[in-house]
């Protein structure tokens, strides 16, 4: 039969100090100690089998230290995943919203480009989403320079008009 009293009293030290090798938190190590020590006590009718109760101390320190840090690993990381799903769902919500809302204004838009003459949807066409200068407006439509400004200062300040009616709405 061992005598854990005496174990313990020969052993804390060195066994401290086997543990700041690994880790400077003196705490987790005094723990970590405490925790191999009471392993022991509940299992000391196993202890036959073990040969060098010394060496058994050391690798069961060096094991739970281990286990501690795996453990707190996982802490961190459980704690960024939560946090990270918690932004992501924030994140995924504002995009919906983000989206409905972008999707409406599209839509409004579409109905009030719709309202513009042939005329006026081509120039804003050619301007905007075939990103073509003036010139080339010129020869595609067959009107001369000042009528292109003209009627690209017309339609835009129809669009507004229309982009004023539904400011509210949004």
């Amino acid at each position: 039969m061992i005598d854990f009293s005496n174990l313990y009293d020969k052993n804390i030290d060195p066994l401290f100090a086997f543990g700041m090798k690994f880790t400077s938190d003196r705490e987790m190590i005094k723990d970590c100690i405490h925790d191999v020590f009471v392993k022991l006590f509940t299992k000391r009718d196993h202890l036959d089998n073990v040969g060098n109760i010394e060496s058994y101390l050391y690798i069961s320190l060096r094991n739970r230290i281990n286990d501690e840090f795996r453990r707190n690993v996982r802490l961190c990381d459980n704690e960024i995943n939560d946090n990270s799903m918690r932004e992501m769902a924030e994140n995924e919500a504002h995009h919906a919203a983000y989206i409905e809302k972008q999707t409406t204004l599209s839509a409004s838009i579409a109905k009030y480009f719709d309202r513009l003459s042939p005329r006026q949807r081509q120039i804003i066409h050619l301007y905007y989403m075939e990103q073509r200068k003036y010139d080339d407006i010129c020869q595609i439509m067959g009107i001369n320079y000042q009528s292109v400004r003209n009627l690209m200062h017309r339609s835009i300040s129809r669009l507004r008009g229309y982009a004023a009616e539904i400011q509210p709405a949004v």
